[in-house]
């Protein structure tokens, strides 16, 4: 009775644990925003920010860097963002590599591409 336990025991495991087994994690895709649109803080990146209501942490009275529509670009240069690096970034490394609110890909693009193009308040 011990044996057929045992027998019965190690074969459920082996199946529930190769039922769980996954050949492919689904891929992200890439986004590819063409060379000659150029990123605007106040069209791409505002909307960025209130699309994950960003300032409802990052305020005056809350988290830095202030992400107020009116506050954010002084808020975030130089500290937050150095132009033309977005490697070198703490905006772009926190959403890129850390996932933080689970911003969306394009968003990250339209981040990476603004901070590549000098960061500029247009």
């Amino acid at each position: 009775m011990k044996k057929l336990f045992k027998t019965i025991l190690v074969y459920t495991l082996v199946i529930l644990c190769s039922s769980c087994y996954y050949n492919e994690y689904p891929m992200e895709e890439e986004v590819i925003i063409p060379p000659d649109v150029e990123a605007s803080f106040e069209i791409n990146i505002i909307p960025i920010f209130e699309t994950y209501n960003c300032a409802e942490c990052h305020n005056s009275n809350g988290l830095n860097p202030n992400l107020e529509s009116d506050k954010a670009y002084d808020a975030l240069l130089p500290e937050y963002v150095t132009p033309f690096n977005p490697e070198s970034s703490k905006l772009y490394i926190q959403l890129e590599y850390n996932g933080h609110l689970n911003v969306d890909n394009e968003s990250i693009a339209w981040i990476e591409k603004w901070i590549e193009e000098g960061a500029e308040n247009n």
